[in-house]
C-alpha cells in the first residue's frame, strides 16, 4: 500500500507551510505529495492567509525537493484551457526532473469560480473530455509533429505540441463518484482512477465499474493503479485522536466512521479493508498542516504494518 500526503490549501495555508509539509513528506518516505485546486475555502474556515494556485505551488515544491511525487486531486479543468495546462504541467515536470502526476476534474464548486470572475459553464463533464484528449494528445505528439483538435469546445491547430514533460508518460489521474461516464473516462485516459471519500463497498462497486469499463475499451483491469483519499486522524491514544479531531473541527465517531481514524492499529485495519477491495493507494488526507508529528506517527506506526 502506497501511502500519500494530500493537502487542503484554501483552507488555510502559505506556500512555506506547504513547502514545510511536503519536505517532511519526503524526508519520511511518504510516496507523494498532492494538493487539492480550489481558490476558495470551505466551512466555518476564515481561509486566511488566502489561496495558492496549485501549479505554481507545485512548481516552487519542485525545485526544493528530490524524490517526493508531486501531484493534484484534482486540478479543475473550469480554471485553465487545456493547451496551457499542458504547458504547465510539463514544464513542472521538468522542474522536478520528472515526478509529477495530473489529476484532473471537472470542476465543481461555483462559489470559487464567482469570486474570481472565471466562467462556470453548465456542461462541465464534455469539456472536461476534451481537456484529457488534447492535454494527452499534446504530450503524445512526437517532436517534429503538429497536432490539431477540432472540439465542441477547444480547437487548436497546428500546435508544435511543446514543451515536452520529463517523463516519456505524465500519470494522469481521473476519479469520482460517476456511475457510467466516469469510468469510461478513466477506461480511456487514466493511468490511476481515485474515489475520494467513499465507503469500502462503494468503493469496490466504483472499482468494478471502472475494470468493466477498461474490458469494454480493450484495456487490461491492471492497467490502471486504484487509490481512495481519505481523511487522516490518527493517535496513539484516544485523548491525542480526539486532539487532533478537534483541531479540524471533526468528530472523532464520524472520523472512524468515514475516514482512517483512531490508533494505528485501528488504522491499519481499516486501511486493510480497502487493500482487500483493491485499492492499492491511499490518500491521506492532513487538514492541520502545522502537525508534523501527525505525519511522522503514521510513517512510523501505521506505514511499516501496511503489506
Amino acid at each position: 500500500m502506497d501511502l500519500r500526503v494530500f493537502t487542503e490549501p484554501q483552507q488555510g495555508a502559505t506556500y512555506d507551510t506547504l513547502l514545510r509539509v511536503a519536505k517532511a513528506a519526503e524526508d519520511l518516505h511518504y510516496g507523494a505529495f498532492f494538493r487539492s485546486d480550489h481558490y476558495v475555502h470551505m466551512g466555518s474556515v476564515d481561509g486566511l492567509p488566502g489561496p495558492t494556485d496549485a501549479w505554481i505551488t507545485l512548481a516552487g515544491i519542485a525545485r526544493e525537493t528530490s524524490r517526493i511525487r508531486l501531484g493534484t486531486l484534482m486540478t479543475a479543468g473550469t480554471f485553465r484551457l487545456p493547451g496551457v495546462l499542458a504547458i504547465q504541467v510539463a514544464q513542472v515536470d521538468q522542474m522536478s526532473g520528472g515526478r509529477v502526476e495530473l489529476g484532473l476534474g471537472a470542476g465543481w464548486y461555483e462559489a470559487e469560480h464567482t469570486a474570481y470572475g472565471i466562467p462556470f459553464p453548465k456542461e462541465k463533464f464534455g469539456r472536461l473530455e476534451e481537456q484529457l484528449a488534447v492535454v494527452t494528445g499534446l504530450w503524445g505528439t512526437p517532436v517534429g509533429e503538429r497536432f490539431t483538435f477540432d472540439g465542441t469546445y477547444y480547437q487548436l491547430k497546428d500546435s508544435p505540441a511543446l514543451p515536452k514533460p520529463a517523463q516519456s508518460k505524465v500519470p494522469v489521474l481521473i476519479g469520482g463518484h460517476g456511475a457510467r461516464r466516469t469510468p469510461a473516462l478513466a477506461a480511456r485516459f487514466a493511468d490511476e482512477f481515485n474515489i475520494p471519500f467513499a465507503s469500502v463497498a462503494d468503493t469496490e462497486q466504483q472499482f468494478g465499474r471502472v475494470r468493466a469499463a477498461l474490458r469494454r475499451t480493450m484495456r487490461k483491469a491492471d492497467e490502471l493503479v486504484y487509490s481512495n483519499a481519505l481523511v487522516a486522524c490518527v493517535g496513539r491514544t484516544d485523548a491525542e485522536v480526539r486532539r487532533r479531531a478537534d483541531a479540524i473541527g471533526r468528530d472523532v465517531d464520524e472520523l472512524k466512521a468515514n475516514g482512517l481514524a483512531g490508533s494505528p492499529a485501528e488504522v491499519v485495519e481499516r486501511i486493510a479493508r480497502y487493500q482487500a477491495v483493491g485499492s492499492q493507494r491511499m490518500y491521506l488526507q492532513m487538514l492541520d498542516l502545522a502537525d508534523l508529528d501527525h505525519l511522522d506517527l503514521i510513517a512510523s506506526e501505521v506505514a511499516p504494518q501496511l503489506d
